[in-house]
């Protein structure tokens, strides 16, 4: 099935909640919607459903319109945020649902399929009320999944359960996308979880769809300072700078040779994700004296925010650190990974993967 979205715009009242965009989900693959609270994920995702009604442009399904087109008649499954599931039902009935509706005839075992891979298979044969919200939510996931709609719309399905299960399941869903024919919309506020799963993806912010492309193309090669903000994690960090003869001089602070030619815009913006930041130094490097103002230890990170002369910055450190707060430290980048973005905040420049410009 191909999903196409020509020129939808979405209006409530005198506020605008999409702004006019264009998008096709590729096939057989995943799109994630990554943006913040209110970028307008849900409501593209409820346009997609057929639960709303855009207030401009053509919704196709293989290239024929299904605006009016009621929604059961659409074969969408859809699993929110706030799990949904029949609470008269047990959790083997739920994941059974779909499957007797279509008349298959391996019910058993591919209920008990699913739930062995979403981890819910000791609780079959309980009702979702004496089930926790994480376990309600995985026999969402495994009914929607159970009904092997060519459209899938996932809206945050893991945010609620805990750290461990969620890396667990983004795995296991990756791989059933993967194995099936579905077009997959899966909608998120997490950067990483975008590059994990992988696919495409579409930044929005505001209602407004910034970029739309293979996941990897857009994180190393963000369109504008919108998409590079949306599309870090921590956030990028940003550095005022103005192009001088020999380079690009940082506000404040140290010159940048570019083995590239710049273009000639008075002002830049430019960009360093955290983790091309060190603490030690390598040949080429450019230093940036500071002061530790923040250690936060996450996972098997260290983050290390350090005052310098270009404002504050955020290392992002493989492995567990230890820094004294306001304890002076040294923090070392090379110029082949900075992003340089022009006045209007526009992608000027970006870093060549797997050596320099």
């Amino acid at each position: 099935m191909q999903l196409t979205l020509e020129g939808i715009n979405k209006k409530v009242g005198p506020q605008t909640w999409l702004y006019d965009m264009s998008i096709a989900p590729r096939s057989g693959a995943v799109t994630v919607l990554l943006g913040a609270t209110q970028a307008g994920k849900t409501s593209l995702m409820r346009i997609m459903a057929g639960l709303d009604v855009p207030s401009g442009g053509r919704v196709l399904v293989d290239g024929k319109s299904v605006l009016g087109v009621p929604v059961r008649a659409r074969n969408v499954a859809m699993v929110y945020q706030q799990f949904i599931n029949y609470p008269s039902l047990t959790v083997y009935e739920n994941i059974a649902s779909p499957l007797k509706l279509r008349r298959e005839t391996n019910i058993d075992q591919r209920v008990r399929e699913l739930a062995h891979k979403l981890h819910i298979e000791m609780f079959l044969d309980r009702l979702p009320a004496e089930l926790s919200g994480g376990q309600q939510q995985r026999v969402a996931l495994a009914r929607a999944l159970a009904k092997g709609a060519p459209l899938m719309l996932l809206d945050e399905p893991l945010v609620n359960l805990d750290y461990k299960l969620r890396e667990e399941l983004r795995d296991e869903l990756t791989a059933l996308f993967a194995a099936g024919d579905s077009t997959v919309i899966y909608a998120t506020t997490e950067p990483g979880e975008a590059l994990l799963l992988g696919g495409y993806t579409a930044v929005l912010d505001g209602g407004e769809l910034l970029q739309y492309g293979p996941t990897s193309e857009v994180f190393h090669n963000p369109a504008s300072l919108r998409v590079a903000r949306a599309f870090s994690d921590p956030p990028m960090n940003l550095m005022g700078a103005m192009v001088v003869a020999d380079g690009v001089q940082l506000d404040g602070g140290p010159l940048l040779t570019l083995n590239t030619a710049v273009p000639s815009k008075s002002k830049l913006t430019v960009g360093l994700r955290a983790s091309a930041l060190r603490v030690s130094e390598q040949p080429g490097d450019i230093a940036l004296p500071g002061k530790v103002e923040l250690t936060e230890i996450s996972g098997s990170d260290t983050f290390v925010h350090v005052h310098t002369l270009v404002g504050e910055l955020v290392a992002q450190l493989t492995g567990v650190h230890y820094f004294e707060l306001g304890a002076l430290v040294t923090v070392y980048f090379h110029p082949s990974q900075v992003y340089l973005f022009d006045a209007d905040g526009m992608l000027l420049l970006a870093p060549v993967r797997g050596g320099v410009y």
